[in-house]
């Protein structure tokens, strides 16, 4: 009869008993390191989409002026693909903080940046000009 000789502290020896805990420990993290691929794979996809779909719409107030006690002009620029249509809304806003007017402006122009200057009829003097929001107009 032969000896077995004991692995270290007494342990059996490294395959007696099937995988060793090193061999098992690998395979959880070779699986982990996958999973982590994917996710990393995904979002890096779903950014790039996003980034390069071209349905954003951006907009901002370069300057505004009251023209009457009834209207105030505001000059936007807004940034989109140059075959979306948007929709942006600007306000009126009086001295008293109070929204004086408020008018939605349908922007079909095919260029990528457009710049036009809206006038919102108001209820009383407005004292600034601002932009509620932008975004892609329903089709339809």
């Amino acid at each position: 009869m032969t000896a077995v000789q004991a692995g270290p502290h007494g342990s059996p020896p490294d395959g007696r008993y099937g995988p060793g805990a090193d061999a098992r420990a690998d395979r959880r993290l070779r699986i982990a390191a996958v999973v982590a691929g994917v996710l990393v794979a995904a979002g890096v996809g779903w950014y790039g989409y996003d980034t390069l779909s071209g349905d954003k719409v951006s907009g901002q107030v370069v300057a505004f002026e009251a023209v009457s006690d009834q209207a105030l002009q505001i000059h936007l620029e807004v940034h989109k693909g140059a075959g979306t249509v948007a929709v942006c809304t600007v306000r009126s806003v009086g001295t008293d903080h109070a929204e004086v007017g408020r008018k939605d402006v349908r922007l079909a122009q095919h260029s990528k940046q457009v710049d036009t200057v809206v006038t919102v009829r108001t209820t009383a003097r407005g004292e600034t000009g601002e932009l509620v929001g932008c975004s892609v107009a329903p089709r339809g």
